[in-house]
């Protein structure tokens, strides 16, 4: 969801994490002149269209061909010993599980939610380049949501929902600890 703290959890896990590196969907947005618009002239940034996802893709390939290229060495947590050879990347955005190529990709999956009222108040304190017009909210992000948000509940499987209306530490733990134990299994 919009202004659910998607980048705020990726950017407190990653100096959290060994190894880890962040790849955001918002860095493969295509420029506004090659954005469409609907009949209301709302520019539609909230589909696939509007972004370059096979660059994404490809962004993602050539980290695993080499991410210790990539990333800055972290100090390993003391419950993480002998995981200097393993590398962790987060790939942060709002439509990453309804983009078929890259669903082959994911250990772990997660979604944050916010009731309507919450997100649309958290939306009207950002600044967006382009500005958001009267209505857009209503008109297009919202349903945008409501729409690949219900296609992922009929579809796709491991996913953990994540309230993002509770604080930030609290969802920072459970997601931290869930990895953690992640990396424990996949090291047995």
């Amino acid at each position: 969801v919009t202004n659910g703290g998607k980048t705020t959890l990726a950017e407190k896990l990653k100096k959290m994490l060994p190894n880890c590196d962040i790849i955001s969907q918002d860095d493969f947005f295509k420029p506004e002149s090659e954005v469409e618009a609907d009949e209301r002239g709302f520019k539609l940034y909230d589909v696939l269209d509007a972004l370059y996802m096979d660059e994404m893709v490809k962004s993602i390939h050539n980290w695993m061909k080499s991410p210790a290229s990539s990333v800055v060495a972290t100090e390993l947590p003391q419950n993480l010993n002998n995981m200097d050879d393993v590398y962790i990347l987060i790939v942060e955005g709002f439509l990453l599980y309804s983009y078929e190529p890259l669903n082959e990709l994911w250990n772990r999956r997660y979604f944050l939610t916010l009731p309507y009222e919450e997100c649309k108040r958290r939306r009207s304190t950002r600044v967006y380049q382009p500005a958001d017009t009267p209505g857009y909210f209503d008109g297009h992000v919202w349903p945008m949501y409501l729409k690949y948000k219900n296609e992922l509940e009929e579809k796709a499987s491991s996913i953990v929902y994540l309230d993002g209306t509770k604080p930030q530490e609290e969802l920072l733990s459970f997601v931290y600890n869930d990895i953690i134990q992640e990396l424990k299994k996949l090291r047995e």
